[in-house]
């Protein structure tokens, strides 16, 4: 146990490199939003199928379901990032 001393800085934990965390690449953004579009690409290929006989209705109704989250979920973290940049921009300097 350390004893607290109010006027001396507590000394500072040692960090190592390893343990920060890696940036994202530049490109992220991006490649999200091309697996977003490819979910609900492969959804609307699956209906297609469906509704040309050659797929089956299981298949199309999972992709869609599949392609439906993907939308919520993309919605839901543009929402949150407009909210933040509003907040952001609306704060007092």
């Amino acid at each position: 146990m350390t004893t607290f001393v109010p006027d001396v800085p507590s000394p500072q934990p040692a960090i190592s490199r390893s343990a920060l965390p890696a940036q994202p690449p530049a490109d992220a953004f991006g490649k999200v939003l091309d697996d977003v579009g490819s979910v609900l690409n492969s959804a609307g290929a699956a209906e297609e199928r469906f509704a040309s006989g050659s797929g089956d209705l299981q298949s199309a109704v999972y992709e869609r379901a599949r392609a439906d989250v993907a939308l919520a979920v993309a919605t839901a973290a543009a929402q949150r990032t407009a909210q933040a940049l509003q907040a952001i921009f609306t704060m007092q300097v």
